[in-house]
């Protein structure tokens, strides 16, 4: 398995710390950084990920700033991408399971470091189940390409 990841400049020790978690998992990583605290505007790692993700270079991404909040919607913008920004386990698996999401966006002033290991750990273990929500992704995916839903 191959992650994508990529932060703002708040957020370079929480991926540092995710990196080594998933490296030490046997997961490539490629990051797309920042690696220093100068600022960086989020939607510039959003974008990175969200091409490695979409062209398949990495099966799914990581992306982190403060709260995830921002990050998240600028990778949602991305044809193909289904990010959630989570703060805890629970969520971040059902996303998976149930939306069949690619990237996870974190909160590095929202979530600690083993929480969002532990995050990460669900989200990377849950497999989508298909059947009936299959219905809702092609939903979602003709509000993406159309910005409007026939029912």
């Amino acid at each position: 398995m191959k992650i994508a990841i990529g932060n703002d400049h708040v957020a370079v020790a929480l991926k540092n710390y995710i990196t080594k978690y998933l490296q030490e998992k046997n997961i490539e990583v490629i990051d797309v950084g920042t690696n220093n605290n100068d600022r960086t505007d989020y939607p510039i790692p959003a974008a990175k990920v969200s091409e490695l993700v979409t062209s398949g270079v990495a099966d799914r991404g990581i992306l982190i700033c403060g709260t995830g909040v921002g990050i998240s919607i600028a990778a949602n913008k991305i044809h193909g991408i289904r990010a959630v920004v989570c703060s805890e386990p629970y969520s971040a698996k059902l996303s998976v399971e149930h939306n069949n999401t690619n990237i996870l966006a974190l909160g590095s002033r929202v979530v600690a470091d083993e929480l969002a290991k532990m995050i990460v750990s669900e989200w990377l273990d849950a497999s989508y189940e298909g059947g009936r929500h299959q219905k809702r992704i092609d939903m979602i995916t003709q509000l993406e390409v159309s910005g409007v839903l026939t029912l």
